[in-house]
């Protein structure tokens, strides 16, 4: 178990190392395991006793427990691992989310379900005020960065002041990840409304984004060689052409409802193929009622 708390500790502190770097995805890599168990994190990270009601430990096992924890002045804080987490799910889910090529139906294994869980948490809170939190300003953020508005959802990241004054080099920090949020909100919002443009102005984009020329060319000619774009480049009036060739979000979703009515009609034959060849047919199940009778 000490194995375990060291390893645990050392992949938090390579997850915010690679956040500071500006590392998103290798940051999301060694937080997202730990952030996943919930209420258990002060528990892997022997900075507290997870206590619950229906725990079977006796009194020498929770003594065992509490000489294993590290000392104060070793904690990693909590909220800084959490904002940490939520931010750089937030840039790799958000433009996933946005793609109107995306099939719903697609099994992907690298799902962020702390995310998703904390947002559709955010979103059925009947009354919702000014974020207080760390996962409300990450909400409130994605929220923002769904419809590629990077300044509100920079402002709301950067609104967590407490965990931003526990980040070496903060200034630093926020210049790399603001430059992140921009781009993932550029691809945001080339992919939620491509659909209603037939042209769209390269210069226009630079304004809007506060981008320089050549990262905004850069960011879209990697999405029409990803086929996350179908568009083309018009280099003289330096416009991206688009190519209204991909469904919008409610044919996917027509399509994807289509295929599982079909999956499921499929499947109620096959239950009843099943039945009706384990009963073998009227003459069977009329000789299995007399011989109850005779019971």
């Amino acid at each position: 178990e000490l194995t375990q708390i060291l390893f645990n500790r050392m992949m938090v502190t390579l997850g915010l190392c690679a956040f500071r770097q500006g590392l998103i995805l290798e940051a999301h890599g060694c937080l997202t395991e730990i952030c996943s168990a919930g209420g258990r994190i002060k528990e892997l990270l022997a900075q507290g006793v997870h206590s619950s009601r229906f725990s079977q430990k006796s009194q020498e096992e929770e003594k065992q427990e509490r000489r294993r924890q590290t000392p104060y002045h070793m904690h990693i804080n909590l909220e800084l691992i959490e904002c940490c987490h939520l931010t750089s799910a937030m840039l790799l889910e958000i433009p996933i989310m946005a793609n109107p090529r995306r099939s719903f139906s697609d099994k992907r294994s690298n799902v962020d379900y702390e995310f998703l869980k904390t947002m559709n948490r955010c979103e059925r809170e009947v009354f919702r005020g000014p974020p207080e939190n760390t996962k409300e300003h990450a909400h409130a953020a994605a929220k923002a960065l769904r419809i590629g508005n990077w300044e509100e959802c920079s402002k709301q990241v950067f609104a967590m002041k407490r965990v931003w004054n526990l980040v070496q080099n903060s200034e630093a920090v926020k210049e790399r990840l603001l430059n992140e949020i921009k781009e993932v909100a550029l691809r945001v919002y080339l992919l939620t409304y491509s659909t209603h443009y037939d042209s769209i102005s390269q210069p226009e984009l630079c304004t809007i984004f506060a981008m320089k020329e050549n990262r905004v060319h850069s960011i879209v000619s990697k999405m029409m060689i990803n086929k996350e774009l179908c568009a083309s480049w018009d280099q003289p009036t330096k416009t991206i052409v688009l190519h209204q060739v991909e469904p919008s979000k409610l044919q996917t979703l027509a399509l994807d409802f289509a295929n599982k009515i079909g999956d499921f009609v499929e499947l109620n034959e096959t239950i009843l193929d099943s039945r009706i060849g384990e009963s073998g047919g009227d003459g069977s199940l009329q000789t299995q009622n007399n011989s109850r009778g005779n019971y």
